[in-house]
């Protein structure tokens, strides 16, 4: 087990619900210890694709306890050679049969377009995720399958059927703010879930005298800390143009004069 595993693990299972009760969605979400015990020396991850990994985190943090009997996971459910959708996992908690979706987002609060609903603004790095479209998929789309007529003849090979299964959410994420705009009451959703800022690439020469890192994608999960090779302003910035002129969004960590390390997005737009 290699030490990026266990701060991918830590800071994938710290990060809070997005938000809690039944403020945004009707379906609740699971509870999760936010202080997780160390990954076993024993366990093995081959997901490679960020939102996959997190997933397989959730999984394993929930197979250690003792109230869950794990059923399967990563359900795909085919026609014909067509796949008609996925279960994410089902597993029985206590005696009760669940349902449970898993998504793990970083969101950024737009400016540049008006929106009219709270949920609106919240979108992706690249401008491409949305947070109020990937809410409906999962109430018009993920969570309905499970009534469907081929959802059933699956369950069926596990003793279930879907009026017997609870349907409960984990949707984890990173919250971004504006650099101007650090302050904004961001309800209904979860304040906690507020990690950093975002920024230019012009508004970066306020940080022109700290050392700075880019973190791989996977990396993004992991809570800032020193014991990275640090770049000083001028490399970082190369770096980070090059990114920008792609039209890519990277994190970065700004570690500051006073060894305060900033967890931030440098966008292209």
């Amino acid at each position: 087990m290699n030490v990026r595993t266990q701060q991918r693990y830590h800071g994938c299972l710290t990060t809070p619900p997005l938000w809690e009760g039944t403020t945004v969605s009707p379906f609740r979400q699971i509870a999760l210890s936010l202080s997780p015990e160390p990954l076993e020396e024993t366990a093995a991850f081959d997901q490679h694709r960020l939102g996959k990994l997190a997933e397989a985190f959730v999984f394993h943090a929930l197979k250690k306890r003792p109230s869950v009997s794990w059923i399967c996971d990563n359900l795909q459910m085919q026609q014909g050679k067509r796949t008609m959708g996925e279960i994410d996992a089902l597993f029985y908690l206590q005696s009760q049969p669940v349902h449970l979706e898993v998504a793990y987002k970083f969101y950024l609060l737009d400016t540049l377009e008006e929106h009219h609903t709270p949920l609106a603004p919240w979108i992706g790095p690249n401008r491409k995720d949305r947070f109020v479209q990937k809410l409906e998929k999962l109430h018009r789309k993920q969570f309905p399958l499970l009534y469907s007529e081929l959802a059933n003849r699956y369950l069926e090979r596990y003793g279930l059927t879907s009026e017997a299964l609870e349907q409960r959410l984990c949707f984890k994420a990173q919250l971004f703010l504006p650099f101007q705009q650090q302050e904004l009451d961001i309800a209904p959703l979860n304040p906690d879930c507020i990690a950093g800022f975002y920024l230019t690439f012009s508004e970066l020469q306020n940080f022109r005298n700290a050392a700075f890192f880019i973190p791989q994608k996977p990396d993004w999960l992991i809570t800032p800390h020193p014991q990275v090779q640090w770049l000083p302003f001028p490399d970082a910035c190369s770096m980070l143009k090059a990114e920008i002129d792609r039209k890519r969004s990277p994190m970065v960590w700004v570690k500051q004069k006073n060894d305060e390390i900033i967890k931030c997005f440098v966008v292209f737009w």
